[in-house]
């Protein structure tokens, strides 16, 4: 496998990678080339949800996708600014209902409500919501916290 050119859209930023081997991973790309230490390692196999970012709106492991995979879309972590209006709301509600913790795992669970509200809209039934959170794990909140952000995004209007 060889090295190649990478073209991204990241944050609403166009970046152009060079020598990005073929083998290495979008949750690597991210961290190490770019710097955005937001999207978190855990468990480097698609089990823990700490990794979630999303290309083109929809939830992506970043763990499990190469990153030439994702050559040409749209990339956005947790770190986009206030250009997108769905992670700010979501990262507000965590907050408001106390869903921090430690913290590790926040990112993901952002990222992985932003991309279902996004596909589902805050009208999805309750139960849709929580299901798609499935595959994100918590060892801190109890995920009470977790789930009281989720019902106050299905109340808000956007």
């Amino acid at each position: 496998m060889t090295a190649g050119q990478l073209r991204l859209t990241v944050n609403g930023t166009a970046v152009e990678l060079a020598d990005v081997p073929a083998p290495e991973r979008l949750l690597d790309t991210l961290r190490w080339r770019m710097k955005l230490k937001g999207t978190k390692e855990g468990c480097r196999t698609g089990d823990c949800g700490a990794c979630t970012v999303l290309v083109d709106g929809r939830t992506c492991l970043s763990c499990l996708t190469l990153a030439h995979e994702v050559d040409g879309t749209s990339v956005t972590t947790i770190e986009v600014g206030p250009e997108d209006a769905l992670v700010g709301r979501v990262r507000a509600a965590f907050e408001a209902a106390g869903a921090l913790q430690c913290g590790y795992c926040t990112p993901g669970f952002v990222m992985a409500i932003a991309g279902l509200l996004r596909e589902r809209g805050t009208g999805a039934p309750r139960e849709e919501l929580l299901e798609g959170l499935g595959g994100n794990l918590c060892r801190c909140t109890g995920y009470t916290a977790i789930v009281r952000a989720v019902d106050a995004l299905r109340t808000e209007t956007p």
